[in-house]
């Protein structure tokens, strides 16, 4: 029986040829292999490889996804967290460090290491320009994220358009790019890098490495079995989404937890899980899945009852605990009701909602209660105190004598045409990972590998414990490839030297 962190290992589609991998089969057969080989093709792997390159190692990436389908949960995204303390170009006002930290401090419930969170939110500041020199191009916020236009700059085209623009960068300077090539498991000497074997057998030598897989996501079995059964008899995980990829499937994180025992860190359950559309595909829906309106309206479960405070803070410091809330409960489903008073305030999703002209007929179309449904709608009404309505600050529109409670932009949900959304958790990244330090290294009994590094969803939880804040992956990915990339390089060279004076 498989255990919560290590449950049984999962196939995946086999290699298969591509152009760039005969690029990098003629090159072996010169009897060259790579000085870093980066295993990964989302944001955290793209910038270890550019950064690698741009040190002057010689780079291979493998991508376990199609070409198709490359860069991870990465071509999902479409912001990055930064701190600045003035305005700059797309980021208006000032984010100061200590509001970012205060903000990460809040959000994980203090389930983070400072040192690393403060690296990252430190290199938030400063990675911009290179990420402009390698392709990428911001924008300001569209109408409907405004209220992130002063902490978070957004890539124009979104997360696809800035993994293009990596690759290209990659491949104009030399980084040989092979996809559909699973690594199984790695090859290691005392905690120092040897070499990785792919799926169908293929041993691949490098001086040093760089893990940026993923986390383990995808991984049906895997999240079933660090879920568990609940006390309602269910299996919560069969009802999850996968947000993004369905090729992160956790087979290095397993591999370097179990068969090789390096450090781990963080909660198999503990993921950045969002409340989405139930009608949403079981991978890579994306953010157009997402239900923005929570915070404009109530919340109930399949019992037709409230079981959370849907105006607790802004919407991009909490919308990632509400997938966490909804796997909580029978089910594993809960429904968003609005009404025409919230319509033009928050980002429309992907699907209509359901629309009925009366609550009662709204709650016969969900298929929930007709008089549960009233009753909690009618006490929710009853406890409203309409102050200053104003969903871009904490406004003093809040609910007493009924609980939960709604402490900000509490309004009677009274204005017909009603709206309903049906919601599912969806699983964006988990969190368990590989305990590393500032310098990107693996750990193995608590001693940094040598040439063995790693970035991106393998190390979040190192950052977030538990909880999330709108952009804060792409900043942990980002800062943490640069540096794996940079690291990974000076230890390949640092071999290299070694091996030619001997």
């Amino acid at each position: 029986m498989p255990s919560a962190r290590f449950p049984a290992k999962r196939r995946l589609p086999r290699v298969r040829s591509s152009p760039a991998e005969g690029r990098w089969r003629h090159s072996r057969e010169a009897g060259l292999e790579p000085d870093v080989l980066v295993i990964g093709g989302g944001n955290a792997a793209l910038c270890a490889a550019l950064m690698a390159r741009e040190a002057g190692a010689s780079v291979l990436l493998l991508e376990a996804a199609p070409r198709a389908w490359r860069g991870g949960n990465s071509a999902h995204t479409r912001n990055l967290r930064c701190m600045h303390d003035a305005p700059q170009d797309v980021l208006v006002d000032a984010y100061p460090e200590e509001e970012f930290w205060q903000d990460l401090l809040k959000v994980t419930g203090g389930i983070t290491n400072e040192h690393l969170a403060r690296l990252t939110i430190r290199a938030s500041s400063t990675c911009r320009d290179w990420m402009r020199r390698h392709g990428v191009r911001f924008q300001p916020p569209l109408s409907g994220a405004l209220h992130v236009a002063r902490t978070n700059a957004f890539f124009m085209g979104g997360g696809k358009a800035l993994v293009n623009a990596y690759y290209r960068s990659a491949e104009r300077l030399g980084v040989a790019v092979r996809y559909e090539a699973p690594v199984d498991r790695l090859e290691l000497k005392d905690g120092h890098f040897v070499a990785a074997h792919l799926r169908g057998g293929e041993r691949i030598a490098a001086r040093a490495c760089v893990l940026a897989a993923g986390g383990f996501e995808s991984n049906r079995d895997w999240l079933r079995a660090a879920w568990g059964q609940n006390g309602r008899g269910e299996w919560p995980a069969d009802n999850f989404l996968i947000r993004g990829t369905a090729f992160n499937q956790g087979v290095l994180l397993r591999h370097l937890l179990d068969e090789q025992r390096a450090d781990g860190i963080g909660d198999p359950t503990q993921a950045h899980m969002v409340a989405i559309d139930a009608r949403a595909p079981l991978y890579d829906g994306g953010i157009c899945t997402r239900i923005d309106c929570v915070s404009l309206g109530v919340v109930v479960n399949r019992e037709a009852h409230r079981f959370y405070d849907e105006g607790e803070d802004f919407w991009p410091k909490r919308y990632a605990i509400w997938g966490r809330l909804v796997a909580q409960q029978p089910g594993q489903i809960a429904y968003s009701i609005i009404d025409s008073q919230a319509i033009g305030r928050f980002m429309p999703p992907v699907f209509p909602g359901v629309k009925a002209d009366s609550l009662p007929e709204l709650a016969r179309r969900l298929g929930l209660d007709e008089t549960t449904f009233m009753q909690t709608l009618s006490h929710y009404n009853a406890a409203c105190r309409v102050g200053h309505f104003d969903h871009t600050t904490l406004d003093d529109c809040h609910t007493e004598g009924v609980s939960p409670a709604k402490t900000h932009w509490a309004r009677p949900i009274e204005a017909a045409p009603f709206y309903g959304y049906a919601l599912r958790p969806g699983v964006t990244f988990t969190y368990l990972g590989l305990k590393t330090d500032h310098t990107a290294a693996v750990r193995f009994n608590d001693r940094a590998s040598e040439n063995l590094f790693v970035a991106g969803e393998m190390m979040a939880g190192n950052v977030l414990g538990k909880g999330y804040t709108a952009g804060v992956g792409m900043s942990i990915g980002t800062a943490f490839g640069r540096i794996a990339g940079a690291n990974a390089a000076a230890a390949a060279m640092k071999r290299g030297a070694r091996h030619a004076g001997a």
